[in-house]
């Protein structure tokens, strides 16, 4: 599967502290040392005390809580598909990596944690790493991404469908979430108002409506290409751009090369990944593959050699889906295809 899975509004002041919503999800909190309840995803989160030994075990939730200055507060990441964001080095090399992919329950028990946080519901569920149950027994408090739990059906084999489509609301508010949890509501209004102005950087001016995309994860024999509601297709409204395959709820879907090349993209927006689980990770090999494949060498945009390539991470709901829509939006403008 393409997503490691190997894998709110502005808030509210009320009488009794701060409400934060998102995915149903709510926070409730006074100061940086009073207890915050979550109703998150469907299972209620409690800290008394902000954590100071946490784990990560997805690259999205790890980069949002480096991003809020909380390297200190980390016992241990995991799940990587990418390096880790530009200006987060020297804080990401401060805590133990337990895992490039998955780790055993044991490993992270083995990290002592005071709280667990996953950026995708496979993560903490059958099949993961543990169910957020199994941790809630020993009193370690969980956390998933509302990201990948808002308007979203994951009972499938596959990656999950969209039934609304994910919105940058819903990112935001993870970090808020996440803020609220250790203590740092003011970091996470910082941070989500830095994303909503690169945002509106990238977009200002943009018009591509006559522009169609196609993103492809990875996996070169039966390609995850997007479906028209995760993280890309953020990228899409955002620009104004249309999705050829925006007609399938799936969040990562497989589809045959003969369809991809009917629906002929003028552009291919390609993840540049790192780790080894599938084939055609990397760029360079997703695009050797575009330009010697019978099928795929015809296109359009093989043939004008019209790619973006993109961090995984960007094209996963993460606050590196920001970084997805600058990169689109420059390269839309590089290539004379945005008005």
């Amino acid at each position: 599967m393409p997503i490691a899975r190997l894998a709110r509004p502005a808030a509210l002041l009320t009488a009794t502290g701060l409400l934060l919503t998102g995915c149903a999800d709510q926070a409730s909190t006074t100061d940086a040392k009073a207890a915050v309840t979550l109703d998150n995803c469907g299972h209620t989160v409690r800290v008394e005390q902000p954590p100071t030994h946490a784990v990560s075990l997805n690259q999205g939730t790890t980069e949002i809580l480096l991003s809020l200055g909380l390297a200190d507060r980390m016992a241990g990441t995991a799940t990587w598909t990418d390096p880790v964001m530009k200006g987060l080095k020297k804080a990401n090399a401060e805590v133990p990596r337990i895992a490039e992919n998955n780790p055993s329950y044991e490993r992270v028990l083995e990290a002592d944690p005071d709280f667990v946080a996953a950026s995708f519901v496979s993560t903490l569920g059958k099949g993961g790493v543990a169910t957020r149950e199994q941790f809630e027994k020993l009193g370690v408090q969980t956390y998933v991404s509302p990201s990948d739990s808002a308007g979203k059906d994951n009972s499938g084999d596959g990656d999950g469908a969209r039934t609304t489509p994910l919105t940058m609301d819903d990112i935001y508010g993870e970090v808020r979430d996440l803020a609220a949890v250790f203590g740092v509501k003011q970091r996470g209004e910082e941070l989500v108002a830095s994303l909503k102005e690169r945002m509106a950087k990238a977009t200002s001016g943009i018009d591509a409506s006559d522009v169609t995309l196609l993103y492809w994860f990875a996996n070169a024999e039966s390609p995850y290409m997007a479906g028209c509601c995760g993280a890309p297709g953020v990228m899409t409204r955002a620009l104004g751009a249309k999705n050829v395959f925006d007609d399938t709820h799936d969040e990562w879907p497989q589809i045959n090369w003969e369809t991809v090349a009917d629906r002929n993209p003028d552009v291919l927006v390609i993840g540049d990944l790192t780790r080894k689980s599938q084939t055609a990770e990397s760029a360079a090999k997703k695009i050797a593959f575009l330009e010697s494949d019978p099928v795929t060498k015809n296109m359009d945009a093989v043939k004008h050699k019209r790619y973006v390539l993109l961090s995984g991470q960007a094209m996963n709901p993460t606050i590196r889906t920001v970084e997805g829509v600058e990169q689109v939006a420059a390269a839309l403008r590089e290539f004379g295809l945005a008005g």
